[in-house]
């Protein structure tokens, strides 16, 4: 037995160095780095040890603003990606000839690079000296002014970056939600049939309650992704999301690590925590949620 054990552990040991050396030394520098006060990146020297750090992160405005930015990005896309993706998946589970053809199509721009999407949707919004972009074509169309999505106003931006955003997730749910709707047994379809079962009624005691765990997941999944956006931000609005008022919480710690104001790990650390403390808490309370409405 004692040899036994002996092996188990040995087969652990890369994944146990590889956990240690990339996951877990990386968080605890992290939580180190965010209490030390006066932190100096050239000298590697600090004075003193304390919460300063979170106090002038929570007081800047850029991250006050990268943090509402982040929360209606969140609280905007997770559910109608969602409810859109879900809607998807039941035209497709019920087209059965050309299912597979639909789903390569809204599977494609889930493998399509982020940054040439972005550009295409810049490009789609983008008011140029030579065309105010296709969108402002359509609403001039149905008699609307033109507005600039890229550089205009904030609620244009933060519009754009939301259409984005459930654009770029939805092809992930939908290859999800499909999977986890031809799983449900054509049996519980057959009954409800013969029962005279409305459509409705069906997909709300049959159809949502058997994917309802797939649901939970792309939800919880959806929530962390969404908070750690920033890359899309920066193919739409350019590097200085600062400047564009479009930044993200991501964003900022990327900033104050290697941006025009970055070499300062110690407020990246603090602002780091912060987001994991969003994030954690959030999780759980979908957890909490999960147990009485997920059947699993």
């Amino acid at each position: 037995m004692k040899t036994n054990g002996f092996k188990g552990w040995l087969y652990l040991l890369p994944a146990i160095l590889f956990l240690g050396i990339f996951m877990i030394y990386p968080l605890v520098d992290v939580i180190v780095y965010s209490f030390e006060e006066g932190y100096n990146f050239a000298s590697q020297s600090f004075f003193g040890y304390g919460l300063y750090n979170f106090s002038y992160v929570l007081h800047d405005p850029f991250f006050l603003q990268a943090v509402k930015n982040t929360f209606i990005i969140v609280m905007i896309t997770v559910p109608v990606s969602t409810g859109i993706s879900l809607l998807i998946s039941l035209g497709l589970n019920s087209i059965k000839p050309l299912k597979e053809l639909f789903q390569t199509i809204f599977f494609l721009p889930y493998v399509t690079n982020t940054l040439a999407v972005g550009l295409v949707f810049m490009i789609l919004f983008k008011k140029t000296a030579y065309s105010d972009g296709l969108m402002n074509l359509l609403i001039n169309a149905f008699g609307g002014s033109s507005v600039d999505f890229i550089d205009g106003p904030y609620w244009a931006k933060i519009t754009v970056m939301c259409i984005y955003t459930v654009w770029i997730v939805m092809p992930f749910k939908i290859l999800i939600l499909t999977s986890a709707l031809a799983g449900v047994k054509q049996d519980y379809y057959n009954a409800a049939k013969v029962d005279g079962t409305s459509r409705f009624r069906t997909f709300y005691k049959i159809t949502l309650p058997m994917i309802s765990p797939m649901i939970f997941y792309l939800v919880i999944t959806g929530f962390i992704g969404a908070f750690k956006a920033y890359s899309d931000e920066v193919a739409i609005f350019g590097t200085n999301l600062n400047a564009a008022g479009m930044n993200t919480i991501v964003g900022y710690v990327y900033d104050m690590l290697y941006g025009d104001s970055g070499g300062y790990p110690s407020y990246a650390s603090a602002a780091s925590l912060i987001l994991f403390a969003i994030v954690f808490t959030i999780t759980v309370i979908n957890l909490m949620i999960s147990k009485k409405n997920v059947q699993y």
